[in-house]
């Protein structure tokens, strides 16, 4: 296990609207405002579509990765995330995970990564700036997972 002690800055609360591109409206938000490492607490609302991490396949090795992707259409959602910088792609890496109930199948639900959604009418998220320690999403592992770290500050070593 990592561990490091968060140093806090600004606080949000974002009120996406219908049509959003959930992921597209939050990473250009970060990149408007600044803010290269992040967590999200909560969010909740609706989604016309969203891409899930999933496979109604059998899978081949229950310890490897699942990269194959499930759309469900018309669900309720409740999330949380942490945004990240990866050193590989110089970019915010966003760890997004929802719970969604579909709204056609007495609210079935599934638990999954987020890849993509597109917003249903609302979604609200409270989102809370870390100024510190530098978190990145490098790949690790032999499956080249991105994983949580904290990167030492360059000028002391110190996290």
């Amino acid at each position: 296990m990592r561990h490091a002690e968060l140093t806090m800055g600004r606080g949000f609360a974002l009120a996406f609207d219908d049509g959003d591109d959930f992921v597209a409206e939050l990473t250009g938000f970060c990149t408007e405002m600044g803010i290269r490492q992040a967590i999200v607490p909560m969010f909740l609302g609706g989604f016309r579509q969203a891409t899930l991490v999933g496979t109604n396949g059998t899978l081949e090795d229950p310890d490897a990765p699942v990269w194959d992707e499930t759309v469900l259409h018309t669900v309720e959602a409740v999330g949380a995330a942490t945004l990240a910088w990866s050193p590989e792609n110089d970019t915010l890496a966003p760890h997004i995970h929802v719970a969604v109930g579909r709204k056609d199948l007495a609210a079935a639900g599934s638990v999954s990564h987020l890849l993509r959604a597109q917003v249903q009418f609302i979604q609200e998220m409270f989102l809370q700036e870390v100024l510190s320690p530098r978190m990145v999403r490098p790949l690790c592992g032999p499956h080249a997972v991105p994983t949580l770290g904290f990167a030492p500050r360059p000028e002391t070593g110190a996290l």
